[in-house]
């Protein structure tokens, strides 16, 4: 066999053998299987609608997609849905976004950090008091 054709079967069973989403959430115990797979679709949202470079989706851009997606998907009740999940702020997001790096379902550049999570917007601000009752 060729040396390319036991490269590319090695990659295939290394993709085969990476935990799915769901085993990843249980393994990690703090957030709802749905959430890490919210976060890991709302990362082609943001790819698709926010980024200007779609190579690289700064943790900011990518808290901004979330906020897009789950407004797109729940409108009033994102804030219920979010904290359900046990979302309660932004860096809940990056903390789900690192495990699926130390997963390999998502990658990061060198000069990211979960950091770029902290804070980038109050919850209760973009989820709840946009809407008037």
């Amino acid at each position: 066999m060729a040396a390319g054709a036991c490269s590319l079967q090695r990659e295939a069973l290394k993709k085969t053998m990476k935990k799915n989403l769901e085993e990843i959430a249980n393994e990690d115990g703090r957030y709802n299987p749905v959430a890490f797979k919210f976060v890991y679709d709302g990362l082609g949202y943001t790819i698709r609608n926010v980024a200007s470079e779609p190579r690289h989706v700064s943790g900011q851009m990518l808290c901004e997609g979330l906020r897009q997606t789950a407004l797109d998907k729940y409108g009033r009740l994102a804030l219920l849905v979010l904290h359900s999940w046990g979302i309660k702020t932004t860096r809940d997001f990056g903390e789900i976004v690192y495990t699926l790096i130390n997963h390999e379902w998502m990658s990061a550049q060198s000069t990211d950090t979960i950091d770029d999570f902290n804070a980038v917007y109050d919850f209760r601000t973009v989820f709840r008091d946009q809407f008037t009752f």
